[in-house]
Order: structure tokens, then C-alpha cells, then sequence
């Protein structure tokens, strides 16, 4: 079965592809060319990360020799502009913009023209050191930004294909192919940073080319072979680094410890990991390879059952934005950078390829809801590029260890790489709702959508999906098969679900769990399935070995995980504790930061008793508790009303 188009109409995400559309593409259209009166930020306290200006589209100028200059920025700040144009292609897919083609069209233009006349494009390396091309892999982040560049021109061909887009993304595809491989005089090794595989795979599925189905498996596959790689390659360089202090991580921060077959713990760079992860998930289910898919099961595992915060955030460290061991989940100095929830996204994708098990997809809707959202300011012109699980403004000022945690999104960071990964994330999140295949269809994400396919044997099978979700979880589903034969049709049952009903035709059904998806034979003609989801507030616990959480509860309802914040409950919320068994009572404010849901509940505040009491003290009566109400909220909405603390773990006390 062939999936040849989803129509979005959810209100609750149309709100936020509108903001891509109309804020956040020419926001970042006017921070990318230098035009906008900003402050970068960095992302943490390191004066060595550029923050006077973007200059990504003035570095592609200079290298097509249009400007003059040097460049300016990360190695990889050509991978802004590259997302920035994937997201507009889908943006202009359900939006026709005359004025956001004319700057895509440029884009594409300008990208052409900076492409060496071998095939190469590396703003960094034209410009600078054309001779230390591909010499230094492990920090170059050449084939990274290469990859970015073959998804946006995947991307914009589907919109525009009289553009030049894809014919420049299969000359930079050729120029890799002379440059690497298992041949004698070619390089024997990969980028340090995944996304090349990811690239090359999107071009194969285009284009029907079977080298770059086999480059994408031999990066993937090359890696770990020799561990010392790039090691060697700094030796050899001699040169200045890239990125400096890098060349001191080990080769498990780089995935490169082991071979990737081998691999069963997502060690070093958390968007390293799943960006690889995607990749061998795309090709384990393209050629139907049983021990690849087992590599990515066990993978999966590892990171979502030892090493996932529970909003779908990962990366535990700020050293190297990094895993750490099982069970290490920090809630204050954290990392998960919203580029990692991102890619947790994309694997998760993958992964429903080659099984269809409602668990890549609740693990898709957790990081979608809570730590992507939670990237981006409601204005759409304010990120985060870490979300933390408790933040506390003056202890992120005055704590080097927690500079990284901020308390309001900036208008824009130094590395600037999670705006336009959310832009093209939230401009094709109709991509993930459906995973069609044969005769199947799956409901993943239960966002209001229309989607159309055509069945193996030419018969078509349109699906509309009718929710106000999660609002609500009352979800109605219109099948209409003109195929021959029955469609098998999968919605998911969501793994916290407090209860369920389906009604098929105007018959109730027995919902039976097969790997977390209900199938629905659909024979030919029309077909009304009327499913509802209950959606309760409830407690959730952490296993006792994730040391930050215990004796410690989190409140969620639904996909949506909950926090405290200041602007509702007060300053000092590590002293706030909700009350065993106490109800939490669910109220809609639509007038508050754009609509949600808030959760009330009564509970404790922890005070001294004396308000000058001594730091330490022996008497157990020194301190004293009084009731208070709590207001939790979505955990995506943080952030916007001013600096101010957050916590999403809070202590539970006894029933009084």
C-alpha cells in the first residue's frame, strides 16, 4: 500500500505548523541572514561557542564567491540553513507562500552555486581549509551537514521539482561515493556525527539508486570496525581542531567503540545515538534484515527502559550532551536536548516499519508532547535547546554546573541546531501519524488528519480522523475502502490508558491488545469506527533505582507530562509535596497560554518555623508544614510567562 498524502487539521497542532509558517520560518529566515535584532546566546557558560551572529547564509555568499570574508560560526553552521529548507518544503507543501518559495528558490540557488565543481559543498572548508577536506571526520562534521542537505533536497523536489535541489544532492551523493568505501585508495571510515546515513537513505527511496542504498550501509557498518579511526585521523591531520576538545572523547562518544551490530547500550552524544539508530532502523526494515532490527530492538531498550527521562527527554549529562549508565536520570542537571527528543522521534518511526508495536509509537507521542513542544516558546520565536525536570533561575546565573539550565528560552543560541530541527519536525508531523504498509494501516498519533493511499491491487482507501485530542480522548475514524479486499486497520492502544471503548458500525467491539495496536478488518464500502480513550489525571513513580526520584511522583494525564511553576504555586517548590491519594481535579483554561489543561490538587509547603533559623539544627520540631493547593500545567508550556522555577518531580507525603 502506497501512502500518497495526509491532510492535517488538528487544532492543536495546526496552531503550531501555522506558528512555523507564519513566525518561526521567517523569524529564522531573518536570523540566518544576519537581519534580526537579537541576542545568541550561548547554550552554556563556554566562551569558545560563537554568539555574535548566525552568518550561515553569508558563509554559503562567500563561498560561492558572491561575498568576501572568512567564515563565521560552527563547522556545521551550514546545517541551519539545510533544515531551515527542509521545513519550508513542508511548509509550502500544505501552504502555497509566494514569498517563502522565492526565499526557498534562493536557497537552493545559492547552495548550488557554493557546490565545489566535484560535487563538495562545506561552507567551512571552501572557504578556509579546502585541503583538510574529509582529514579530520571525527569533529568536521562534513558528511552531517551533507546528510542535512540530501533530506532538505528530498524535501523541497517533492514540492518543487523543476528545482535544482536534488540534482545538487546527488552530485554532493557522488562526490561522497569516489571519497569513501571498501575500495583501495578510498577512505575507510565514517563522520563523526550520524545524519549522512539517514541522507542517503532519503535519496535511495527517492531516486531508486542503489549506491547510495549501499554507501548508507557501509557508513553504517564500517563503524566501530576500527575504533581508533579517528583517532589516527587526528594524528595525521595536525592541524588545529575543529571543535576543540573533542579529540578528547573516547570513541564510544562516538559510537565507534564497537561495531554497530555489537552495540547494546546507546553510549556518548544522545542525538548521535538515535540519529544513528534511525538510519539502522530505515535499513533494517528496507531490506528486511532480522539480526539489523534486532540491534535497534535492543538499542530502543536500552535507552527507553534505563535511560529516558520520563518526558521522553534523553542525554543525562552536560559533558558531551551525553548518556551516562542505566538509571542515571539527573533531574537538575540533566541535558535532553531538544535535538535528541527529535531523533528519539525519527527512530521511533523507523522502528514501526519492521514491527508494528504500539510502543515506538507511545514513546513517539511522549517526546512529541512534552520535550520537543516543550523546545519552543508559544511566540515561536524563543528555544530551548536543553529541558530541564527542575529548574531554579538563580542556581542556573550563579552554578557553572547549571548554565546550561535555562529558565527562559533565548531568542536564539549559538549552536543553533534545535529552531530549525523543530521547524521541520512540526511542519511534517502529518508524516508520523499513519505507518502505512500492504494491506495495513496503523493509527500512530491520534492528531486530526485525512490521509489517502492506494492498496496493492489500485484500489483506493481514504481514512478521516475526527478528534479534539488530547483535550479529549474521543477519537472518530472514517474508512472508506474502494479496494477489493479488506484492509487491516491498527489503532493504538496507548500504554496509559485508563480505560477504553471502540464501537465499529454502530456495534460495540471486544478491544483486543495485539503488541498495543486494536486491528479492524475493514471489507470494501464504508466504515464508521467510533473509539474513546479515557484520560485521568493519575500519579506516576519512578523505578527506585533512579536515585533523583525516589520517594518522589510525577502527574501526567494522558501523553502530556505535568509541572509545577512559580507563577502558579510560589518560589521554593522543593518544598511543595502532593498528598498521597489526594484527587487530582482536571480544568480546561483556555485563556491561559493558549489553552490548557491544569490539574489542582491538594498539598504541603515545608516551612522553618522561625524565619531566622540556623542552617543546621537538632530540634525535629524546627520545621513545620501548611496545607496548600497545587497547580500543575503541561510541561510544554513552561517557560512562557516570565523567569521562574519549574519542578516536575515533587515529593509525596502521607495522607494526614
Amino acid at each position: 500500500m502506497n501512502n500518497s498524502g495526509v491532510t492535517v487539521s488538528d487544532t492543536f497542532f495546526k496552531r503550531y505548523r501555522e506558528l512555523v509558517r507564519t513566525e518561526m520560518l521567517p523569524y529564522q529566515w531573518k536570523v540566518l541572514n544576519d537581519e534580526a535584532d537579537i541576542t545568541i546566546e550561548r547554550e552554556r557558560d563556554d566562551a569558545s561557542i560563537p554568539n555574535e551572529k548566525s552568518h550561515a547564509m553569508e558563509n554559503f555568499r562567500i563561498a560561492a564567491g558572491l561575498s568576501s570574508g572568512e567564515h563565521y560560526g560552527w563547522v556545521f553552521q551550514d546545517s541551519d540553513v539545510y533544515k531551515w529548507l527542509e521545513a519550508a518544503a513542508y511548509s509550502l507543501k500544505d501552504h502555497p507562500d509566494e514569498a517563502l518559495k522565492k526565499a526557498a528558490d534562493q536557497v537552493v540557488e545559492l547552495i548550488g552555486a557554493a557546490q565545489e565543481p566535484d560535487g563538495y559543498i562545506g561552507t567551512y572548508f571552501t572557504i578556509m581549509e579546502p585541503a583538510r577536506r574529509f582529514k579530520r571526520l571525527g569533529e568536521s562534521h562534513e558528511l552531517y551537514c551533507a546528510g542535512h542537505l540530501m533530506e532538505a533536497c528530498v524535501a523541497y523536489h517533492a514540492i518543487s521539482p523543476e528545482s535544482k535541489a536534488l540534482s545538487i544532492a546527488r552530485k554532493l551523493a557522488d562526490c561522497i561515493d569516489q571519497s569513501f568505501g571498501p575500495e583501495e585508495g578510498k577512505i575507510h571510515g565514517a563522520d563523526g556525527h550520524e545524519e549522512i546515513e539517514i541522507g542517503l537513505m532519503r535519496l535511495y527511496h527517492t531516486t531508486g539508486e542503489e549506491r547510495y542504498l549501499r554507501l548508507a550501509e557501509y557508513f553504517l557498518e564500517i563503524r566501530g570496525q576500527d575504533p581508533q579511526f579517528f583517532a589516527r585521523q587526528y594524528r595525521e591531520d595536525g592541524g588545529k581542531p575543529l571543535i576543540g576538545g573533542l579529540e578528547s572523547f573516547s570513541a564510544a562518544y562516538l559510537q565507534a567503540h564497537r561495531p554497530v551490530r555489537q552495540q547494546d547500550t546507546a553510549e556518548g552524544h544522545a542525538v548521535r545515538v538515535v540519529y544513528l539508530c534511525t538510519a539502522l532502523a530505515d535499513l533494517a526494515a528496507t531490506k528486511k534484515d532480522e539480526g539489523l532490527r534486532k540491534t535497534c530492538e535492543t538499542l530502543w531498550r536500552n535507552i527507553t527502559e534505563r535511560r529516558m527521562y520520563i518526558t521522553g527527554g534523553i542525554g543525562s549529562t552536560v559533558r558531551g550532551e551525553a548518556f551516562t549508565a542505566d538509571y542515571d536520570l539527573p533531574t537538575d542537571t540533566m541535558y535532553c536536548e531538544t535535538c535528541a527528543s527529535i531523533g528519539l522521534i525519527f527512530f521511533a518511526r523507523q522502528m514501526l516499519r519492521s514491527g508494528a508495536r504500539g510502543e515506538y509509537a507511545d514513546i513517539m507521542e511522549r517526546a512529541l508532547y512534552n520535550t520537543a513542544l516543550s523546545g519552543m516558546a508559544l511566540d515561536g520565536k524563543h528555544f530551548f535547546y536543553v529541558n530541564p525536570l527542575e529548574a531554579v533561575p538563580e542556581k542556573s546565573r550563579k552554578d557553572p554546573g547549571k548554565s546550561h539550565v535555562k529558565c527562559v528560552r533565548p531568542e536564539w543560541l549559538g549552536c543553533a541546531c534545535c529552531p530549525p530541527n523543530l521547524a521541520r519536525l512540526l511542519s511534517s508531523v502529518g508524516d508520523y501519524i499513519y505507518t502505512v504498509s500492504e494491506q495495513t494501516i496503523l493509527v500512530n498519533l491520534f492528531i486530526q488528519s485525512e490521509l489517502t493511499c492506494k492498496t496493492e491491487q489500485g484500489g483506493e482507501v481514504s481514512v478521516s480522523l475526527q478528534t479534539d485530542y488530547p483535550k479529549t480522548g474521543r477519537i472518530l475514524c472514517t474508512v472508506s475502502n474502494q479496494g477489493k479486499i479488506p484492509v487491516r486497520f491498527g489503532l493504538r492502544i496507548p500504554s496509559w490508558h485508563d480505560g477504553i471503548q471502540g464501537i465499529v458500525d454502530g456495534s460495540a467491539q471486544e478491544i483486543l491488545n495485539e503488541d498495543g495496536f486494536w486491528y479492524i478488518s475493514l471489507t470494501p464500502g464504508e466504515h464508521r469506527i467510533e473509539y474513546t480513550l479515557e484520560l485521568l489525571p493519575k500519579r506516576w513513580y519512578a523505578n527506585a533505582k533512579v536515585s533523583d526520584c525516589v520517594r518522589r511522583v510525577s502527574i501526567a494525564r494522558g501523553p502530556q507530562i505535568y509541572c509545577l511553576e512559580e507563577a502558579d504555586n510560589g518560589k521554593d517548590l522543593h518544598c511543595l509535596s502532593v498528598i498521597q491519594n489526594a484527587p487530582l481535579k482536571y480544568e480546561r483554561r483556555e485563556e491561559l497560554l493558549g489553552g490548557i489543561g491544569m490539574i489542582r490538587t491538594p498539598g504541603l509547603r515545608l516551612l522553618n518555623r522561625d524565619e531566622e533559623a540556623a542552617l543546621y539544627t537538632d530540634d525535629p520540631g524546627a520545621l513545620l508544614t501548611k496545607t496548600q493547593e497545587l497547580c500543575f500545567i503541561p510541561y510544554y508550556a513552561w517557560a512562557n510567562r516570565g523567569e521562574n522555577e519549574m519542578r516536575v518531580w515533587v515529593q509525596e507525603a502521607p495522607p494526614s
